[in-house]
């Protein structure tokens, strides 16, 4: 498995955000975190990528326990994810921002960096090389030199989610990717997070109430409500599971 979590739990004060979490994801899947809003969804994230450490409970990536490490320490450990709320960095170009993901990989030490010695300038044009082939595979090598908030609603989150991967994660967590999109642009970004998939080997886990995209492209979905699972399995058994039904619509 590449995820797992083991009865993770996030207690805020008397508040149980998440309760008794436990997911499994293999290696390639695409599994859909779903729910209304405050299910927990956002908190699970937050435990799995270091922002917060469970109550209680695991948290295992590609079988070693993460539980309550740094997120930067996860981040390096091959785990990258996006915001529901695009945070790109607003001053920067487009290539710019893919570079800051570059930089988790390479720490060169200051001494290097001040004199620009051959070693820094060779991961300086591999960097570059890496950031401008992401740009490609996500179809923005035409506005790298942009700035990143001039760019399109939908072309920022595809910018968000290639300076994930310019960590060259294996877990990619997408956090309602779908968020804002009109529908055109929610068909392209299926098709884009398979691509994104297959092209870089990855896993990846996402949040989405765009139900179409989720059940579109997940091969299995949990479903949280009030921070506890409710129910699992395929988009399938999903759609006509009856507490699912309650938890989105309610009762008469």
């Amino acid at each position: 498995m590449m995820l797992e979590t083991k009865g993770a739990t996030m207690r805020f004060g008397g508040l149980t955000a998440v309760s008794d979490l436990n997911i499994s994801i293999a290696q390639g899947e695409i599994v859909g975190l779903i729910g209304p809003n405050g299910a927990g969804k956002t908190t699970a994230f937050n435990m799995v990528t270091g922002v917060y450490e469970p109550s209680q409970g695991r948290i295992l990536f590609d079988g070693r326990d993460i539980t309550g490490k740094a997120a930067h320490s996860i981040t390096e450990a091959g785990v990258a994810r996006t915001f529901q709320n695009i945070r790109l960095f607003s001053t920067m170009s487009v290539l710019e921002n893919v570079l800051v993901g570059c930089a988790v990989r390479e720490r060169p030490t200051w001494i290097n960096s001040v004199l620009r010695t051959p070693g820094y300038r060779r991961h300086d044009r591999a960097s570059h090389d890496f950031a401008r082939e992401l740009l490609a595979e996500t179809g923005l090598a035409d506005f790298a030199e942009e700035k990143a908030t001039s760019l399109p609603y939908g072309k920022q989150r595809r910018l968000e989610i290639a300076r994930a991967l310019a960590s060259r994660p294996r877990l990619l967590l997408l956090d309602e990717p779908a968020a804002g999109m009109n529908p055109q642009e929610s068909l392209e970004l299926m098709d884009f997070i398979r691509r994104v998939r297959d092209r870089f080997d990855l896993t990846i886990l996402l949040i989405e109430h765009h139900m179409q995209v989720v059940m579109g492209i997940c091969s299995r979905m949990y479903v949280l409500d009030y921070g506890l699972t409710i129910a699992q399995g395929s988009p399938d058994e999903i759609r006509r599971d009856p507490k699912v039904i309650e938890a989105y619509l309610g009762v008469e």
